[in-house]
């Protein structure tokens, strides 16, 4: 996802207050050609964000508790778009709470027109340095779940074959390029087998 203030972005704005609702409006208008959405209700936000599937989220809630925090955050889907979350106040707890459930940017003292454009390019940068860092956390993982798999496999073809580690290993990834295969995956074919057959 790579998003920035100056592409026209599709914008939904959560406010429940019609006048604060029309100055963001007319403030994003005035940032851009925005496809801005207000949601006035609560209720079914869930729904209503997934249905228009925007760029962002921007929330202004004026007195969170965090009962409302979670919904809001859970309703706003954080991982899969920036979402930004405007309070009137807030605590220590609450702004850990929103930060922990993936909010990209936690803004104290409300949503004011003058500030969402920076705003928005901030938490926009932040959410895509946080998928970012999702994507490599995941490809580590898998790759230490394939080394182990790698691992086993080469133990029981020393086992098998009475063989060194060195030449498991090449008898691995020799059938792994005979297959067109990944050496993982010929691993993970030996271990399941040997799985079954135990």
């Amino acid at each position: 996802m790579s998003i920035s203030v100056s592409t026209n972005l599709s914008i939904v704005v959560v406010e429940p207050d019609p006048d604060r609702a029309r100055l963001i409006a007319e403030a994003l208008a005035q940032a851009g050609g925005h496809d801005v959405h207000i949601i006035g209700s609560e209720s079914g936000l869930s729904r209503a964000i997934s249905t228009r599937d925007p760029d962002i989220v921007l929330v202004d809630v004026t007195n969170p508790s965090r009962d409302v925090l979670e919904e809001l955050t859970l309703a706003s889907s954080p991982l899969e778009r920036p979402v930004a979350m405007f309070v009137d106040r807030s605590d220590d707890s609450l702004t850990r709470a929103a930060i922990e459930a993936g909010v990209s940017a936690y803004v104290v003292d409300g949503m004011r027109p003058d500030r969402i454009r920076p705003i928005i390019d901030a938490a926009i940068a932040r959410f895509q340095m946080f998928q970012q860092m999702r994507t490599e956390l995941e490809a580590t993982k898998r790759a230490l779940e394939e080394r182990k798999i790698i691992d086993r496999a080469k133990g029981m073809i020393m086992k098998a074959r009475n063989v060194e580690e060195e030449e498991a290993y090449a008898l691995l990834r020799r059938t792994a390029m005979d297959q067109g295969k990944r050496v993982a995956e010929v691993a993970e074919s030996l271990v399941s087998t040997a799985g079954l057959l135990a």
